[in-house]
């Protein structure tokens, strides 16, 4: 047991450095959700973030969006050209995606100042591609209705996870402990 324990070293520090920040990171994000009253239809402060920055995203191209508290669940309602086109819930900040994104780059950790320049730098394109996604996604549900389910589910989820992959790849790569060093 223990040879194999010495094989797989590397892939075990892996897993259990993932698994030990994926479960401290999602425990400090699920006692943040817990400061809001759902019972009583409550918005956690980045969901409304999120929704607020990507109305700004269609204003500042001179767009008819504007969002509005949900009334019947915690989730803000997004319009567009008067017509409500998203509902804006706790799952479309992309906190969930940042949280893995940094827990792969904690296990794959390279030099402690890179590796936290990486992950603010990774977490706050992850951030600005997801607003900017929100608004795209609004706009092109508006022009193609008929299209809601794939662009929602297959198109858009498709991005935002194909740029969390090339971080990684480049993160394991270029700036990881593990990144093979080739002289030129």
């Amino acid at each position: 047991m223990k040879k194999y324990f010495i094989t797989y070293k590397p892939f075990l520090l892996f897993l259990g450095k993932f698994l030990l920040t994926y479960l401290l990171l999602t425990f400090i994000y699920e006692s943040y959700l817990g400061q809001f009253n759902v019972q009583k239809f409550e918005v956690d402060d980045l969901t409304e973030l999120v929704a607020k920055q990507a109305k700004d995203v269609l204003l500042v191209f001179n767009q008819d969006a504007f969002i509005v508290p949900n009334t019947r669940e915690p989730a803000v309602n997004f319009f567009f050209n008067e017509k409500q086109m998203a509902r804006i819930i706790e799952g479309c900040n992309a906190l969930s995606v940042i949280i893995l994104f940094s827990s792969f780059i904690i296990a794959f950790s390279g030099k402690a100042r890179t590796t936290i320049l990486y992950i603010i730098g990774g977490s706050l394109l992850i951030h600005i591609l997801n607003v900017i996604r929100i608004s795209a996604l609004c706009v092109l549900m508006y022009y193609f209705p008929k299209q809601q389910h794939f662009l929602h589910g297959v198109v858009f989820p498709l991005f935002i996870y194909g740029v969390v992959f090339l971080l990684w790849i480049i993160w394991a790569n270029k700036f990881s402990l593990y990144a093979s060093k080739t002289v030129k």
